[in-house]
């Protein structure tokens, strides 16, 4: 007769026969390191705002005309029970807003009492970037968008990295009368 296994011993070669069957682990992939931000265009060029400098995207709002601001203050809009000063980004820096309202959205900017709606030609979300395609050497600008500029990320075509809060407390933003 055979002998009789304890408990024991089953569980043991049970156990053996697992690790002998068992898969391998996934080999360890290289992992890149990405930076993140909202992505939109503005005429021809693209940028990425940080994640952290954009609060919230919006279709373009219905805004009530303000007198005796300039030509790039679209207007005030109720958001959600709060005044919002809407911007044209691209006015402010001297171009033309795309004609095809249904591609504008507003990028929120909520910074240091500044709460600000900018108009920009089309937006398309979140934007993630290997660290390594970073450069701060930009490209030629124009339009005195250079101060808000803080570097470019390279893929097809060249993302500025543009910073709203910059926007937010630059002097020549803030004075919005005639």
């Amino acid at each position: 007769m055979a002998d009789a296994q304890t408990p024991f011993q089953l569980l043991l070669e049970i156990d053996q026969r697992c690790r002998v069957l068992a898969a391998g682990l996934p080999s360890q992939q290289v992992v890149v390191q990405t930076w993140s931000g909202i992505g939109f265009r503005m005429g021809e060029r693209y940028f990425v705002a940080p994640m952290g400098e954009v609060g919230e995207v919006l279709h373009e709002p219905r805004f009530t005309l303000l007198p005796g601001v300039k030509s790039w203050v679209k207007g005030v809009a109720n958001v959600r029970g709060r005044l919002l000063p809407v911007m044209d980004l691209c006015g402010f820096f001297g171009q033309d807003l795309s004609p095809l309202r249904k591609q504008r959205r507003v990028l929120v900017v909520d910074h240091q009492e500044v709460f600000a709606g900018l108009t920009v030609d089309e937006v398309f979300g979140m934007q993630h970037f290997p660290v390594d395609s970073f450069s701060e050497q930009v490209p030629p600008l124009d339009g005195g968008i250079e101060p808000f500029i803080h570097g470019v990320f390279q893929r097809e075509q060249p993302w500025l990295v543009f910073s709203p809060h910059a926007l937010a407390l630059h002097p020549g933003f803030l004075e919005v009368a005639v």
